[in-house]
């Protein structure tokens, strides 16, 4: 087993299964936005461990299974409580690739989490998806563990008056009477948290231009908000060269983002997309550092991707720092202005936070995205600003694709010191009490 990960994850043990990895998943879907109906076929390509299988799991909602088939012969199964054991007629030798082929259907809705439902949600008219970090068996089964990355075909089919935007390469839309079929790919290696997909009503417009040899950059809004999305995206071309300058080439082939005709409470990265709603949309760019922000995890999450959920500071502490570096290389505030003014903000705040294991209640409190850019930015203090940024750049190119976690983060950084930083990271990340602002 490649990767940092030997364990199940600690915050959500019942998700994943380090018995096998899967190699491709290939979802065919048919959705009906009224009744809210979605039937499907997966089928996962995967590789068994080090022992010979004779169950595995994957995780999946409440659907109504049709049958499943083990490398073409039906098996037996139990699914009880969005966990899917899967017995094959005869044991899986160990490193042998397998297949698995799931029919399912049902009316998919969002797995309960303590931050609400998550995954697929209905909206008024359509649907998306934001899975972060256990929703993906929401809808489609799944080895739903970060650490496990595979590439996607996917194809759904809804009724014609809608549009599928889903992260990465479209390759075909066929129309047939009043449904049509989407058939997208994500070749790159993809957790199954990152797998957005959005179904609705819109507009699509170009960003930047491609034919100069960037990356397609394409946006999907509802009409009525033409006028303020083209302005509070206008500098997203700017911001991916600013991006690709300080962290190396974009990873993916394209990068979607898809305004929601509905609020949400965040906006929310996927592989190669991300989603916001119309509140993140108000024509005066109010919102243009989550902009930065989602983009950012493109890199840094998506790319560069956690072993477990433990280090989710490397995610949102990058992305977070990544809206600061944003502010300063476009003649905003600096990110040491930014910086004094979030350390401000902390220290008024209770002090019990351990960035590089903040616990499952603090995964996704406000102070892990604020204190995440602060380390960030005491490392950039320590280095200096040359050795920082080729410590940076080199931290997404190294492990582009790869699992990562935060010791791993800690020795990259130490080869680019002049010094040792084992006081710099123990107070950062491993006590709850606010250091000192470097």
């Amino acid at each position: 087993m490649s990767g940092p990960q030997k364990a199940a994850d600690p915050y959500f043990p019942d998700n994943g299964d380090l018995r096998y990895r899967v190699h491709r998943y290939e979802l065919d879907l048919d959705y009906r936005p009224g009744p809210n109906r979605l039937a499907g076929t997966a089928r996962i390509s995967a590789i068994a461990g080090r022992a010979p299988l004779t169950e595995f799991q994957l995780n999946l909602g409440d659907f109504r299974i049709g049958r499943i088939r083990v490398d073409g012969r039906a098996a037996h199964y139990t699914h009880r409580g969005g966990r899917l054991r899967i017995r094959p007629a005869k044991a899986l030798p160990a490193g042998k690739a397998f297949t698995v082929e799931v029919h399912y259907a049902g009316n998919p809705k969002p797995v309960n989490s303590p931050w609400g439902g998550l995954g697929w949600e209905e909206l008024t008219d359509g649907a998306l998806v934001a899975s972060q970090p256990i929703g993906a068996p929401s809808w489609y089964p799944c080895n739903d563990r970060p650490a496990d990355k595979a590439a996607y075909q996917i194809s759904v089919t809804t009724p014609s008056a809608y549009q599928v935007v889903i992260g990465g390469k479209l390759l075909t839309r066929t129309t047939k009477s009043s449904t049509t079929t989407w058939l997208y790919e994500q070749s790159a290696p993809t957790p199954s948290y990152l797998v957005g997909l959005s179904i609705g009503k819109y507009q699509t417009a170009l960003l930047g231009d491609p034919g100069l040899g960037g990356i397609p950059q394409t946006g999907h809004f509802p009409a009525h908000l033409l006028t303020d999305f083209s302005r509070d995206f206008a500098r997203q071309p700017q911001m991916m060269n600013v991006f690709e300058d300080l962290f190396g080439p974009y990873p993916f082939g394209e990068y979607a983002v898809v305004v929601a005709d509905e609020e949400l409470d965040v906006p929310v990265e996927a592989q190669g997309l991300s989603l916001f709603g119309t509140n993140h949309v108000d024509g005066a760019r109010t919102s243009e550092r989550l902009v930065a922000h989602e983009l950012a995890h493109q890199w840094f999450g998506n790319s560069v991707t956690i072993a477990d959920w433990r280090h989710i500071w490397l995610n949102e502490g990058l992305a977070k720092y990544a809206e600061w570096l944003w502010s300063e290389r476009s003649g905003g505030r600096t990110a040491d202005e930014l910086a004094a003014v979030a350390h401000r903000l902390l220290a008024a705040q209770p002090q019990d936070l351990k960035l590089a294991d903040p616990g499952r209640k603090l995964m996704f409190d406000d102070r892990l995205y604020e204190r995440g850019g602060l380390a960030v930015h005491a490392v950039r203090r320590a280095l200096g600003d040359v050795a920082f940024f080729k410590m940076l750049r080199a931290w997404a190119t190294l492990h582009r694709g790869g699992v990562v976690s935060t010791q791993m983060f800690v020795s990259h950084a130490e080869r680019y010191a002049d010094r040792p930083l084992d006081e710099l990271f123990r107070a950062w990340l491993y006590e709850g009490r606010l250091p000192a602002l470097p």
